[in-house]
């Protein structure tokens, strides 16, 4: 498979973090869940971002994400490329809620457009090595900075990014230690990239 099928976020309290993700983003069977208790430290060299399609979309979930528990990391803002902002739930993952966007078009709503994983790369030349290997097809690349791949059919997209890069993004600092905390559906075989991400295999009887 070249396409991410789920992500599971691996959460020391799992009915916590079931309340959390079913009022901040009510996310579906792309997300999932299971406790876990491996010591972790810092920035997990990773963030999750949640395509909406207006301004107004990114502020009812960067707020109901608030109001579920999280805490800010970035504030709701105006940039060049559109508006968006950075929230670490409860359990500890960064999310950034963003669109492209200029302008509201309507009524704001809790609509997901796109999910994107983008894992921090200490070398992403050599990441974007093994996931090619794997089958992976390369959708746009900047140099030894950022790369991102095509998706295929999968619900989830992928992209590597430098981890400095990616911790300044999110408004945290580089350093961290120990478990991602994630695992990456999707996988033809088991196998843990460069940075030690984990792919798991979805068998049919996963999926929905």
């Amino acid at each position: 498979m070249t396409s991410i099928d789920n992500i599971t976020l691996e959460v020391a309290d799992l009915a916590a973090a079931e309340r959390f993700y079913a009022d901040a983003f009510g996310l579906g069977a792309e997300l999932r869940l299971r406790a876990s208790q491996e010591p972790t430290t810092g920035f997990r060299g990773f963030t999750l971002s949640l395509i909406v399609s207006q301004p107004a979309d990114v502020r009812a979930l960067f707020d109901s994400a608030i109001e579920a528990g999280a805490t800010t990391l970035k504030p709701v803002a105006k940039s060049m490329w559109g508006h968006g902002g950075v929230v670490q739930a409860p359990d500890g993952t960064i999310w950034k809620v963003a669109t492209p966007a200029k302008k509201d078009t309507g009524p704001a709503t809790r609509r997901i457009d796109n999910i994107v994983l983008l894992l921090g790369a200490t070398d992403v030349a050599a990441s974007k090595r093994c996931y090619l290997d794997r089958g992976f097809t390369v959708a746009k690349s900047f140099g030894r900075m950022y790369v991102e791949f095509d998706g295929g059919e999968g619900p989830i997209k992928l992209a590597l990014y430098r981890r400095r890069a990616l911790a300044k993004d999110a408004g945290v600092s580089p350093d961290g230690s120990g478990s991602h905390r994630i695992a990456i559906g999707g996988a033809a075989e088991p196998f843990t990239d460069p940075d030690g991400f984990a792919w798991e295999t979805t068998s049919t009887a996963d999926l929905p």
